[in-house]
């Protein structure tokens, strides 16, 4: 499984997972209603919020002049801790997260969260822990010392 390990862009995994969610909806089996005006408003909440997040978390890459490119990890040339890395090491893919749960409450079916969990499991093993081993081994304990303090997700 190791061939996996950092080889799909994070967009292109969330866009995979959105997908596998607009299928499983398709199947409707679960709906759910969120009733009125809720089933526009928390999605367009959810991807406000994953927008504002995710261009954050970008601008804080930007500023220390370190790669965005979930690809390479190991061509990070700074280790950054502030701005929303405070809250957590992975707002980017947190933000992706987001809007996913944006889609599936959008199809309005219980069956498509199946593609939320799936979409966690997957970052976590073949894109995150990756990342962490790369990022341990370049910024050794400064990293470590960060992982203790900051949650993977939130």
């Amino acid at each position: 499984m190791q061939e996996l390990e950092l080889r799909l862009p994070p967009v292109a995994v969330v866009l995979l997972h959105g997908v596998v969610a607009w299928w499983l909806a398709q199947c409707a089996f679960l709906p759910m209603n969120l009733g009125g005006m809720l089933a526009l408003a928390v999605p367009l909440l959810l991807v406000t919020l994953a927008l504002a997040l995710g261009l954050t978390a970008v601008v804080g890459f930007r500023r220390r002049r370190t790669t965005v490119n979930p690809t390479r990890p190991g061509e990070a040339s700074q280790l950054v801790t502030a701005g929303v890395y405070r809250f957590s090491r992975n707002p980017m893919y947190l933000a992706l997260l987001l809007c996913l749960c944006a889609w599936v409450l959008a199809l309005a079916d219980g069956l498509a969260l199946i593609a939320v969990p799936l979409f966690v499991l997957y970052m976590n093993r073949f894109q995150i822990v990756p990342e962490e081993r790369a990022m341990e081994r370049l910024f050794g304990d400064e990293y470590r010392h960060y992982c203790r303090r900051v949650r993977r997700w939130l």
